[in-house]
C-alpha cells in the first residue's frame, strides 16, 4: 500500500473512532444516562412527544433489582431475563440428562479406545447396523424424556411472554395498583401519583436552558445546584473526555418546542417527574483554535429527550436522569 493510501486509511479509521463522540457533544453525550428511583429499570410511558419507548440506562447508579451493586457508570445496559426454562447443561439439558449422557458416551469412546467398538464390539454390515440402532433409539429415548420435562417445568403463560404480558426483552411496567416492582426485585416500593402543575412544567423548562447554558460554560458549580450528584458526575466525564480531546462543545439559544408529561409520582418521601421535551438549538463542537468540528453554528438542531426530575417535597427540581429515545 502507497503510504498516501495508508495516510487515508488511517484517517478514516480515526474518523469512525471519534465520530459518535464528536455528533453527541451535547449534554449527556447522547446516553441515557441516571436514575429514576424504582422505575429507574422500567420504560416511561410514551407521550405524543416521544412516542418512540426510552432507551435503557447505560450509565446508572441505581442497583438492580434485587441485587446491592450499582450498575457501573459507564455499563451497557444488561441483557432482559429470559422467563423460559434455562438451559444448564450444554446441548443435553444438564441435571440427569447430562449425567446420563456423559455416561453412554464415555462408555462409548472407553469402548473404541480398547477396541471392543463403541458398544461392546461390532462385526461386519450387520454390527454396524446394530450400532446405529442403538444410537437412535438412544437419541429417541433422550428427546422424549427432555420433552416431558420442558413441558412439564414451562409455565403456563403464553411463550415469548413475561408474566405481566410483556414480550420479551420489554421492561417491567408498573404493577399492582400503583406499585411499581423492578423485574426480578424481591419487594415493592410504594407510589402514589404526583400532579404536576404549570408552575412545575415551568421549572422543568427552565431547567432544559440552565442545564445547556452551565454545559456550554463548562460551570460543574452551576450544574450541581440543578442536577442531582449522579447527574453531575456524568457532565464531568463527558467534559473531561472532550477536553482530552481539545474540543468545547457549545449548545446555545435553546428553546422548548414541546413537551408532555410521560408520568409523575412519589416514594421515599421524594418526588419524581419524567417529561419528554422536543427542544431546538445552536450545536457546535471547536477544537483548541476555534475552528468548528462538528455542528453549524448558523443552523439550528432539533433533539427529543426524555428527562427526571427529582426533589423533595417543596424543594427545587433536580434533573436525574436524561434518557434517548429509540
Amino acid at each position: 500500500m502507497r503510504p498516501r493510501a495508508r495516510l487515508l486509511a488511517a484517517f478514516a479509521v480515526l474518523a469512525l473512532a471519534i465520530g459518535p463522540s464528536i455528533a453527541e457533544a451535547r449534554p449527556g453525550g447522547g446516553f441515557s444516562s441516571g436514575s429514576r428511583g424504582s422505575r429507574s429499570y422500567s420504560p416511561p410511558p410514551s407521550t405524543r412527544t416521544a412516542p418512540g419507548t426510552a432507551n435503557p440506562f447505560n450509565r446508572t447508579e441505581t442497583p438492580r433489582p434485587g441485587t446491592n451493586t450499582p450498575a457501573p457508570g459507564y455499563a451497557q445496559p444488561r441483557p432482559s431475563p429470559s422467563y423460559t426454562t434455562p438451559n444448564r447443561g450444554g446441548m443435553f439439558g444438564g441435571g440427569f440428562m447430562s449425567g446420563l449422557m456423559g455416561g453412554l458416551l464415555g462408555a462409548g469412546l472407553a469402548g473404541m479406545i480398547f477396541g471392543h467398538g463403541a458398544f461392546g464390539g461390532m462385526s461386519g454390515g450387520a454390527g454396524f447396523l446394530g450400532f446405529l440402532l442403538q444410537l437412535a433409539l438412544i437419541a429417541g429415548i433422550i428427546w422424549f424424556v427432555l420433552r416431558a420435562l420442558r413441558n412439564r417445568s414451562t409455565s403456563p403463560a403464553m411463550a415469548g411472554a413475561t408474566p405481566n404480558g410483556a414480550p420479551n426483552g420489554a421492561y417491567a411496567r408498573t404493577m399492582d395498583d400503583g406499585n411499581a416492582m423492578g423485574r426480578g426485585a424481591g419487594a415493592r416500593t410504594a407510589t402514589r401519583a404526583l400532579q404536576i402543575t404549570e408552575t412545575d412544567f415551568a421549572a422543568f423548562e427552565n431547567s432544559l436552558i440552565r442545564i445547556n447554558q452551565a454545559w456550554s460554560a463548562r460551570d460543574t458549580g452551576a450544574l450541581s445546584r440543578i442536577a442531582t450528584p449522579e447527574m453531575v458526575r456524568y457532565f464531568e466525564g463527558d467534559l473531561r473526555d472532550l477536553a482530552a480531546r481539545g474540543w468545547h462543545n457549545e449548545t446555545r439559544d435553546v428553546r422548548l418546542e414541546s413537551g408532555d408529561l410521560s408520568e409523575a409520582w412519589a416514594e421515599d418521601g421524594m418526588e419524581y417527574a419524567t417529561v419528554a421535551m422536543r427542544f431546538s438549538m445552536i450545536d457546535v463542537t471547536r477544537d483548541a483554535s476555534g475552528q468548528v468540528v462538528e455542528g453549524d453554528p448558523n443552523t439550528r438542531q432539533t433533539a427529543t429527550e426524555i428527562w427526571t426530575f427529582v426533589r423533595r417535597p417543596r424543594d427545587a427540581w433536580l434533573l436525574s436522569a436524561i434518557q434517548q429515545v429509540g
